[in-house]
């Protein structure tokens, strides 16, 4: 099931992404060839007006191909009126339009479902949340786990609710009603090397399971755990439209340091595999979200769309943003870089970038076993 829901969420993010791309080019008279997700060998196609529609194979991604995109091919003879259609024949403003458009939707789409989410309601932290706006359903719930703690070695999840904690030596509880994260540390503090009993939820249900706190690099007895107080957020359709857009916002920022931080990491040899998730990873992180309900999954899928988004805005060749760096290189020497050069350094960058996806899934895989 969780590969289902996976292979659907992506359906919705590549074709929105891809739609952006195909309207804007169509509203700017350039003619679109094909209309594809996934990658080949094709399962099925049908062509609708001058477009073809394909469904391929391999899920995990999808393109348009847009006339002239590519540069002309000065062995094929094109009518004239198709040359007006062509792509390259475009100002760079519609052509970084046309470029742009596919993250704009990935933007958009994040927007819409993060609105739907704070209209039906939201899980917030209550630390965000402005000053008389009430959060329903509040709960000291763990936000992550450190790897290789107790807390993961015991079977703690991000996004479990506490609701209480009891060592097996005294009568010593303390109950959610006087949960913070200050009092949930002091008491593992105190009981260091004891075994203790932690109650939650997780989803709807309640489990318990038994966590020794063992020290940390500060010399103090901890779990290994972040927490946070969240709770539900329901807001009218006018104030979730504009939480919606700040959370959008808010992502895209903290998501654009990540990727720096990750990638800067890599460069200077600091890099940790262990933060890098590919569709493997993911269809195991959608069958979690998907268990703690349908909101957790739409803001989850807002998040994946957020992802690509600043992924497809960086300037690597073969992505967006790396065709956006082209156009910017043509405007400021005031001619066009030959097609053959931008081609090859396309390919190339496309190459990379299956090579790192094939790698990031084999790191999936043995996280696995």
């Amino acid at each position: 099931m969780s590969i289902i829901i996976f292979i659907v969420i992506l359906l919705i993010l590549v074709v929105s992404h891809e739609f952006g791309h195909f309207i804007v080019a169509k509203i700017n008279k350039i003619r679109v060839d094909e209309f594809s997700f996934g990658f080949p060998p094709k399962i099925i196609g049908k062509k609708i007006g001058e477009t073809t529609y394909n469904l391929n194979l391999l899920p995990f991604g999808g393109y348009v191909k847009i006339f002239g995109e590519n540069g002309d091919d000065p062995t094929v003879v094109v009518k004239e009126e198709d040359k007006k259609r062509s792509f390259t024949s475009k100002s760079k403003y519609i052509q970084a339009l046309v470029l742009f458009a596919g993250v704009f939707m990935n933007f958009l789409v994040a927007w819409i479902l993060l609105t739907v989410g704070y209209m039906s309601g939201l899980p917030s932290s209550v630390a965000m949340v402005s000053k008389g706006v009430i959060v329903n359903n509040q709960y000291l719930t763990i936000t992550s786990t450190i790897k290789g703690s107790p807390s993961e070695i015991s079977g703690l999840k991000a996004g479990d609710k506490l609701l209480s904690l009891e060592t097996s030596n005294d009568t010593t509880k303390l109950l959610s009603s006087n949960f913070t994260a200050l009092s949930v540390q002091n008491f593992v503090k105190k009981h260091g090397g004891e075994s203790v009993k932690v109650e939650f939820l997780r989803g709807k249900e309640s489990k318990t399971l038994e966590v020794t706190p063992i020290n940390n690099k500060d010399g103090f007895p901890a779990i290994g755990i972040s927490m946070d107080t969240i709770g539900t957020l329901k807001l009218p359709i006018h104030k979730a439209v504009w939480e919606g857009l700040k959370l959008t916002s808010n992502l895209t920022v903290e998501t654009a340091v990540g990727f720096y931080k990750l990638i800067s990491g890599a460069i200077l040899g600091k890099g940790d595999m262990s933060a890098v998730t590919g569709p493997i990873g993911i269809v195991g992180v959608v069958g979690d979200a998907a268990k703690f309900g349908f909101i957790y999954l739409l803001s989850f899928t807002a998040l994946i769309s957020v992802n690509l988004a600043v992924i497809n805005l960086m300037p690597f060749p073969a992505l967006d943003g790396g065709r956006l760096l082209f156009l910017l290189i043509e405007k400021i020497k005031g001619s066009r870089i030959k097609p053959e050069i931008a081609n090859i350094v396309n390919m190339a960058g496309f190459g990379i970038l299956i090579l790192l996806m094939v790698f990031i899934t084999y790191h999936d895989i043995v996280k696995l076993l």
